[in-house]
């Protein structure tokens, strides 16, 4: 992974009935990859705005977790350093 580097997202179709709508994971190179079940093919259209909406929110969630472990962290520091 390179930093300063634009990211390619993969985005895969499947249609398998075991699976959620949509699922976020990683690949082999651990780079993101986008998987879209089209067994919810109408669920899915359905909510199209919605799901396009997230990305926001997304962020502001996993920066929330982000700062919570730093803060984690920079108190271990600051423990280990007394």
């Amino acid at each position: 992974m390179m930093l300063g580097k634009e990211k390619i997202v993969e985005y895969r179709i499947i249609d398998d009935e075991q699976l959620p709508p949509i699922v976020i994971t990683m690949d082999e190179n651990d780079e993101v990859k986008l998987i879209i079940n089209l067994y919810h093919k109408v669920w899915l259209m359905l909510n199209r705005k919605t799901i396009g909406g997230v990305t926001e929110g997304l962020f502001d969630k996993i920066s929330a977790v982000l700062d919570s472990h730093l803060l984690e962290q920079r108190q271990y520091e600051l423990l280990e350093g007394e």
